[in-house]
């Protein structure tokens, strides 16, 4: 029987849960991106927060929307959110956190919720508060509304190969576009064109009053090895950080060696490690 059990978190603990999130700025960002949007009422922010610890001393939180993401979520935390969500049927996509809590629960939760399509346990998180020494791509820049047409194709490409299934078999990909088109209209999309063609790309698809987290980074396959990556990065570092946010921050898959090395060639230090479950 637990003696501190889980409970779902309302708007009266909101200062409570942001100072949990500050303790955690990089792995927590998403969450702490969509509180500050959203607030903890579950009607409004399509999810809900469970918190473990005393009402007076809350010493964890899970997200649990599209994805399950717990945050400085201890042994014991784990353990109660595992026993509360294994009685649950799954609705997230993948479980995403830092690789302890993360693993944790997927050993707990694998029998009830499994099989996963695939599981990556070792993912570096990085971050970087420094303007990189690498000199930016001069030719990449904000996308602008207008061009959401041309960075489609590469958005859905960079999903497809990133996640192993493709963006456009839920729903034709009209949710997917909107989330493209809404990353353009709050200048949040970066790309390089050449005739018309997106041959590099990234976004800031997180973004807190701590960190501004890139994701969907790519380079069009008959663009690689020719070394305009590293470049293309520093461009999108040296605008987040002197627009956006103090630091920017990444997650990568460990055997992503080419992109290990860029991110470490534009400054980027490791702070923890990530894992992912994916369904």
């Amino acid at each position: 029987m637990l003696t501190v059990p889980v409970r779902q978190l309302g708007e009266s603990e909101r200062r409570a849960v942001e100072r949990l999130l500050d303790r955690d700025p990089f792995a927590g960002a998403q969450v702490a991106e969509r509180i500050a949007a959203r607030g903890l009422s579950w009607w409004r922010a399509e999810g809900r927060i469970l918190g473990y610890g005393a009402r007076r001393n809350l010493e964890s939180l899970c997200w649990l929307g599209g994805n399950l993401t717990p945050v400085l979520a201890s042994d014991a935390a784990v353990s109660a959110f595992a026993d509360l969500l294994a009685g649950e049927d799954r609705l997230c996509s993948s479980i995403v956190g830092r690789a302890d809590a993360v693993l944790a629960l997927w050993d707990r939760l694998s029998h009830t919720w499994g099989p996963a399509r695939d599981v990556r346990p070792n993912q570096p998180l990085l971050a970087t508060d420094t303007t990189p020494a690498v000199p930016a791509d001069p030719e990449v820049r904000r996308v602008r509304p207008g061009e959401v047409d041309r960075l489609f194709p590469a958005a859905v490409a960079m999903y497809t190969e990133e996640v192993g299934v493709s963006p456009l078999a839920e729903d034709a990909g009209r949710s997917y576009r909107r989330r493209v088109n809404d990353l353009v209209r709050a200048g949040r999309a970066y790309a390089r064109f050449v005739d018309g063609k997106v041959v590099f790309k990234a976004e800031l698809a997180v973004v807190t009053k701590r960190t501004a987290q890139v994701q969907g980074v790519w380079v069009a396959p008959e663009w690689r090895g020719r070394g305009i990556a590293a470049a293309a990065m520093a461009a999108v570092v040296s605008d987040a950080l002197a627009r956006v946010a103090p630091t920017v921050s990444l997650y990568v898959n460990d055997f992503n060696l080419p992109a290990r090395r860029v991110y470490e060639r534009c400054g980027f230090q490791p702070v923890g490690t990530l894992a992912t479950v994916l369904f």
